[in-house]
This record gives C-alpha cells, structure tokens and sequence, in this order.
C-alpha cells in the first residue's frame, strides 16, 4: 500500500507496475467531487463539431504551424510526406473500478527428463491512482480503439478493451461537457482542430458504462481483491473522517 497514492499491490508483482506515485496525495483529481458534468452525446449518434469539420491538404499545414507556435513545450506535430501528421496527446485516467495485471508463477514441469518451466497465467487487481496522466505518439489516422489499447499495453492492463472509452472534454460557459469518442474517430484530428488549450479540448480514460456491473463475470480471485481493496478504502475514508472530526472538536475546545 502506497503511503501517497494508496495504490494496492500484491508485493511480487511490484515490478510490474509502473506508475509514478510521487506526488502527493489527492493531487490532480480534487474537482471530481464538485465539478458540474454534463454528458452529452455518449451514445455517439451525433458528430461533435470538430469532426464536422473537414480541412484540405495546406489547411492543414497550416494549422500545424499555428499549433506549433502556441505551445510551451517539445510536443510539436509534424507533417509527413505522404500527407499524414504524428504528434502528442495527453489522456487522464478517471477510471472508478480496479484494473487488473499479468502475474506470473513459475511451475517445474511434472515430465521428468524435461526441466523447462511451465508459466501458470495469474491476475492480481488495484486501481490506479487518482490523476494518472499518460502522452502518446501517435498518427493523424489513429483511431479512438487504437489509443485505447496503447494505453492498456503502457500500464499491461489486461482486461478487455471493450471495459474502457475515451472521451473528450471541453468547457464551455462554466460547464463540462463530456462526449465518448466513438471507436472510429481520430483524437490527434481533434487535437489539432481544437488547438493546444486543454480547457477547449482534453481526452479521459474512463469505464465504458454499459449499466449495471455485472459481477459474476469476474473470476473469485479478482472478487477477493475487490473486496481486500474496498475493506482497506473504507478503513482508510473512516482514518480521516475521525481525524477531520477530531481536530474541528479540538478547535472548539480551544475556542471554549
């Protein structure tokens, strides 16, 4: 248990994770509780207004020039020869329920004669932890799918891409607009259509919300570990409740 992230690992499987958990705790996700979201589109039935919009060969080098001139960093988009263009996003990761990672054991092969191990697949659970930022190289033609899966591979998440959705987010009039990107669209199209400005457009990773959870269609050793994370989360809410309480009493105390 991470004393700044409150990531849960299983201590052999340590070496797998690699996650930064150096900041400190609840940075980068501290608006969850009181940001105003408004979903809109996600069924995906309707185009957003970037992707209405369609742009010729120079508009787009031109755009890419404009994009380039305004950021602050090294993460310029680049136009190749054969009319496409590569460059940077940034996804954040808001995803509520576990993840699951490769762990593997190795047992002697019974055969004797034969020493070479043979590899059992095991699977141990934790979330991850709030405000995971993750940037991505990627194609002008990269799909939303195709980014999904990156971002599985980078963390070797290895539940089923279908459990995830990209969305775009972007303010407006002080309200939050949240739209799921259908599997087809392209995020670095979008990307250089909206500009740099992370309040105009941004991209999360979130559970792909189908309904209800359907919790049978999990394996009894995952069902264990949600259960030993939710125990340990609700020790740890319960830690700071008290101490919150604890310290508004001695203030009163004080002032008395």
């Amino acid at each position: 248990l991470s004393p700044d992230c409150s990531f849960t690992c299983h201590y052999r499987c340590r070496a797998l994770v690699r996650l930064d958990c150096s900041g400190p705790p609840g940075t980068g996700d501290e608006d969850d509780g009181n940001e105003q979201v408004l979903e809109k589109d996600t069924n995906v039935d309707e185009p957003s207004e970037w992707e209405k919009t369609e742009l010729d060969q120079a508009q787009v080098e031109q755009r890419i020039k404009e994009y380039n001139s305004q950021i602050n960093s090294n993460l310029f988009m680049s136009l190749n020869k054969d009319g496409s263009y590569t460059g940077f996003i940034k996804v954040q990761l808001k995803l509520v329920r576990p993840v699951s990672v490769p762990a593997t054991k190795r047992v002697p092969s019974l055969q004797a004669g034969r020493p070479h191990p043979q590899g059992v697949k095991r699977r141990t659970s934790f979330y991850l932890p709030k405000g995971t930022v993750k940037h991505l190289h990627i194609l002008s033609h990269t799909r939303a799918s195709e980014v999904i899966d990156a971002l599985l591979r980078k963390f070797t998440v290895i539940d089923n891409p279908r459990k995830f959705a990209l969305f775009e987010r972007s303010e407006k009039d002080e309200q939050v607009y949240l739209r799921k990107l259908g599997d087809d669209e392209q995020p670095l199209r979008l990307r250089l259509l909206a500009g740099p400005s992370e309040k105009v457009l941004s991209f999360i990773l979130k559970e792909n919300e189908t309904g209800e959870v359907n919790w049978d269609a999990f394996t009894l050793p995952e069902l264990h570990n949600f259960l030993l994370i939710l125990q340990r989360e609700e020790e740890e809410h319960v830690r700071r409740l008290r101490h919150r309480y604890a310290r508004c009493r001695q203030k009163m105390q004080e002032a008395l």
